[in-house]
């Protein structure tokens, strides 16, 4: 409960800084007399909420954030392990990957646009094309990082290459996995938020272009607060997916309280010292022992 209060404490100063710099219209060396208040964007976004509009574009966005990434998701895992555990795919692949790879997304629109018969595909291939590399890149160290001892536990029990695939590769690799997608999910965000602002037509950044045009300021940081909401619950999701999917992993948690709590008594003999529960030496304890809350 601390911690939920610390982050609520730490949200509303920041809000409140927001507000009286802009309703003092303070101008040092930021001109934060340009910026509407906090009450400006709230009024706007209750405005908002009450149109068809503003759900009809957050409809489109997430409609095409979560189309493009789940494409790059599975694209990107098949492509990374095919290139690690292949030689040949490898230096056929490679090479071409790693020359695209620094290319960045919102510079392929006018690829798009020439080969795409509709923007909703066009804007779909650069969501897809963001969190590709990313998911590419960290599922090929992964596979690469494995322990080959595991593998030649499976041949020595008679397993294949798909049983070596299923039951090592795979399972091995997620944590590296979904580190990746953790990455890409984000990039994802931005590029189809610059790639409806360019060529969209609906959307959350299709939106936030449109009102920053017209000079309608509060409605400008509507969009990016939406934006913000949005990325950061499709983050949540990724990471809370990728944990419950690695619940075989070990890990250890430090928590001060742990060492700071109880005091450990000097063991007697035949009598072992006195422990927090579930905490481990050091002042850690097991994950499975706290309750954490990706927030």
């Amino acid at each position: 409960m601390r911690r939920y209060a610390l982050r609520l404490v730490s949200l509303a100063a920041a809000l409140g800084l927001w507000q009286a710099l802009t309703s003092l219209d303070v101008d040092l060396w930021l001109r934060f007399s340009q910026f509407p208040t906090v009450s400006d964007v709230a009024r706007a976004f209750a405005a908002r909420l009450s149109g068809p509009d503003y759900w009809t574009d957050l409809t489109d966005s997430l409609t095409r954030i979560l189309t493009g990434f789940l494409l790059a998701a599975v694209l990107g895992v098949a492509t990374g392990v095919l290139v690690a555990r292949s030689r040949l795919a490898e230096d056929l692949l490679g090479p071409v990957l790693e020359v695209i790879r620094p290319v960045p997304a919102i510079a392929l629109v006018p690829v798009a646009i020439l080969l795409f018969p509709s923007n909703e595909q066009g804007i779909v291939f650069i969501t897809c094309t963001a969190a590709f590399f990313p998911v590419l890149v960290s599922t090929r160290h992964a596979v690469r990082a494995l322990t080959p001892v595991w593998e030649e536990a499976v041949l020595t029990l008679g397993g294949g290459r798909w049983r070596i695939l299923g039951s090592v590769v795979l399972p091995g690799a997620l944590p590296g996995v979904f580190g990746g997608l953790s990455v890409g999910i984000g990039v994802s965000w931005i590029c189809v938020i610059s790639a409806e602002m360019i060529s969209g037509q609906y959307g959350v950044g299709y939106r936030t272009w449109q009102d920053y045009t017209v000079v309608d300021y509060p409605g400008v940081f509507v969009g990016m607060a939406t934006i913000g909401v949005l990325g950061w619950l499709t983050s949540t999701a990724v990471e809370l997916l990728g944990r419950r999917l690695t619940r075989w992993l070990p890990r250890t948690t430090y928590d001060p309280a742990a060492r700071a709590a109880r005091p450990a008594r000097p063991a007697r003999p035949g009598r072992p010292a006195a422990a927090v529960p579930g905490a481990r030496p050091g002042g850690y304890r097991s994950e499975e022992a706290r309750d954490e809350h990706l927030v």
